[in-house]
């Protein structure tokens, strides 16, 4: 059995979720509404989706699990997201840097992966496997719950693994990644396939490619191409405009 039962928040979490979108501005809170919280969701829809529960830093070794490349095939993503030297990268809800670390080689030299994530207790973990394995091309980042604190203008490419469907507050952490980007600049959206029952990852923890573009639709991004040959996910990419 898959062990993404892991993806589960604490009821601390779901609760400290709600109170905190209870807490903010009118106009930030006519974005999302409140609802009865389902058991992988935070009682938090956003256009039409109910926003999924966190996996908390306490399930960090499933994403260091052996057969992860077997089963996500990696070595595909890698591929499809074409890195090259000089890039900045920045790998948003980066856990222990699995993907990270993998993505530094392929952008040097010269370039920079900004591993960020808003767990203290993962960017520990992450910043101790990075020293053990002398990788200095990656920096791990505290990132908030609504903004990826990246300097303005500064990044190639953004890539998030999953992570999407869980962050509290989607709309404003893609407007931090927006002023993030360099005009032409590329986000990566890697998703379980909604699309594929077939796919054993919990409803919440999925997101089907229409959603994906709606969600993207509100910013100025346009698609650029959608990658389908993942076992269980696929990569939908689109590009900053100007």
């Amino acid at each position: 059995m898959m062990r993404l039962l892991l993806r589960r928040c604490t009821l601390l979490a779901c609760l400290l979720a709600a109170s905190t979108a209870l807490a903010q501005p009118a106009a930030v809170a006519e974005r999302y509404s409140l609802v009865p919280a389902s058991a992988d969701g935070i009682g938090k829809r956003y256009m039409g989706r109910e926003i999924s529960s966190v996996m908390g830093w306490q399930g960090a070794a499933w994403l260091e699990r052996e057969e992860r490349d077997r089963e996500e095939r990696t070595d595909l993503l890698l591929a499809a997201l074409a890195l090259k030297p000089g890039m900045v990268v920045a790998d948003i809800g980066a856990g222990t840097g699995y993907l990270s670390r993998q993505m530094a080689p392929a952008v040097m030299p010269g370039g920079k992966v900004w591993a960020v994530d808003v767990q203290p207790e993962m960017i520990s973990l992450l910043q101790a496997g990075l020293k053990r394995r002398g990788l200095t091309e990656v920096e791990a980042r505290l990132g908030a719950v609504d903004d990826v604190r990246l300097p303005v203008g500064s990044v190639d490419l953004v890539v998030m693994v999953d992570v999407y469907h869980e962050l509290a507050f989607p709309y404003e952490v893609l407007a931090s990644v927006m002023k993030s980007l360099k005009p032409g600049g590329r986000i990566a959206f890697v998703e379980y396939k909604a699309e594929d029952p077939r796919v054993p990852i919990k409803p919440l923890h999925k997101m089907s490619e229409a959603q994906i573009k709606r969600e993207a639709g509100v910013f100025a991004l346009d698609w650029e191409r959608t990658v389908g040959t993942l076992p269980w996910q696929h990569l939908v990419v689109f590009r900053k405009r100007g």
